[in-house]
């Protein structure tokens, strides 16, 4: 077992003391309360209204139960969100004015971008040609979201045409290992995409389904249960985290509780690193801080991955599951760390160690965390923020002045021209602002 496993002995007296979730806020929250249908007739309850800003009481108690129908629109953003985004940005409201400005602003969210499909993707090794995906992915999400908050057809119709193109398209996804981070990163996204496409006229849904389930699903799947033939700490969290966010994200699209519960089960009890305890090796209880996985690489890859992590929680938490304060809230202790030593202070840090490469593999350690990168901005912190201070009411200064930096954050096209500006769909004040 490695060394970084043996020498975590902060394990929680009880799973969750901030124990809420969404279905609970929804019973709570003084907002409007819509019954919508789901598939064949299946009926959802969805918050609505403004008063969705509401802050929920700790007595809140979870009302969803594992066989629940799932709730749609039911990834990053849920109906509460999406409407009160459009009820404050037609009241040229701040901060949701300068959200929106920013994603007006880009130039992915113009109606005028056409598709560009391609049979086969290659991430990493001879013939890369991911750019035109994930540039064509965040183009749907961001056309899609001007059409769910403006109504504006044109970017609907965009969004739609954009999606239809790579699910008529695109057979492949392939290259060296890289393959498993473009099959995750945009597996996630492009379902994102989709499922605020979901009912629009004209939009593909089934076929869209069928190429996920095809193409980026095997790969994800792949990856957690074989880590490339890897030994298991070969391979960062954030390798583990986007495929996990991938198969959550089309079992919640596809309506498949088996993928959906695959994804959960792995956030807990999953031998790779992107599994809570691993993605999270050490708790420094007394601070309320907890060391991030990548910690002793760079910050950049480690704000990837708490941008990830952030991704799957606020997924899981529309469908109803409290993955935020799992046990004893580890995510928010890990946040809270990577934004102090993001905003200049200090923090412990515990020598991590790991096996690399096949069989028992290569021993490494890290004995300091990384400066580099350290002046990283990315827009993962808003959406934490608006969870922790504002849904929960819980003191996260760190997360908060981080969120303060960034705000308002932007999206892809605006983080830079590669393909790390394009790991988080962003736009977290325009979505999460409460």
């Amino acid at each position: 077992m490695p060394a970084h496993k043996r020498q975590n002995t902060n394990e929680p007296k009880h799973e969750n003391k901030h124990r809420l979730t969404r279905r609970g806020v929804l019973r709570i929250g003084g907002g409007l309360a819509a019954t919508a249908a789901v598939g064949g007739g299946a009926a959802i309850v969805m918050s609505g209204g403004d008063n969705a800003d509401a802050a929920p009481t700790p007595t809140a108690t979870p009302t969803a139960t594992a066989t629940a129908a799932f709730a749609h629109p039911g990834m990053l953003h849920a109906y509460g969100e999406l409407n009160r985004a459009k009820v404050r940005v037609a009241a040229k409201s701040q901060p949701w004015l300068a959200g929106w400005e920013r994603l007006t602003a880009n130039s992915h969210s113009q109606s005028t971008w056409r598709p560009n499909p391609r049979a086969t993707i290659v991430r990493g090794g001879t013939g890369q040609n991911y750019a035109t995906l994930y540039n064509d992915i965040h183009a749907a999400y961001q056309n899609a979201l001007r059409w769910k908050i403006a109504g504006t057809k044109a970017n609907g119709d965009t969004a739609r045409d954009i999606l239809n193109a790579w699910s008529a398209t695109l057979t492949t996804v392939t290259g060296n290992a890289d393959r498993f981070l473009a099959a995750g990163i945009y597996g996630y996204q492009f379902a994102n995409a989709a499922e605020l496409m979901r009912g629009y006229d004209g939009f593909d849904l089934a076929r869209f389904q069928k190429m996920l389930i095809d193409v980026f699903y095997p790969l994800n799947n792949q990856f957690l249960t074989g880590h490339n033939d890897a030994c298991i700490t070969n391979y960062w969290a954030n390798w583990d985290l986007c495929n996990m966010n991938s198969i959550l994200a089309i079992g919640i699209l596809c309506d498949d509780r088996a993928k959906y519960d695959q994804a959960v089960d792995y956030f807990k009890n999953g031998a790779g690193n992107g599994s809570i305890k691993n993605a999270v090796p050490f708790v420094y209880e007394s601070q309320g801080l907890a060391q991030w996985q990548e910690s002793g690489r760079d910050q950049g890859h480690t704000m990837m991955g708490i941008g990830q992590l952030g991704a799957f929680c606020e997924m899981a938490w529309s469908q109803g599951d409290d993955l935020y304060g799992y046990d004893d809230s580890r995510f928010m202790k890990a946040a809270q760390y990577v934004a102090k030593y993001n905003l200049g202070q200090e923090v412990t840090f515990t020598k991590y160690s790991w096996r690399s490469g096949q069989g028992a593999g290569k021993y490494n350690e890290q004995t300091v965390i990384a400066a580099q990168d350290r002046d990283q901005l990315r827009p993962v912190w808003d959406v934490l923020h608006y969870h922790y201070a504002r849904r929960r009411r819980l003191s996260v200064p760190f997360i908060t002045t981080m969120a303060e930096k960034v705000r308002a954050e932007g999206g892809g096209g605006q983080y830079g021209p590669n393909s790390g500006g394009y790991d988080q769909l962003g736009f977290g004040t325009l979505l999460y602002a409460k």
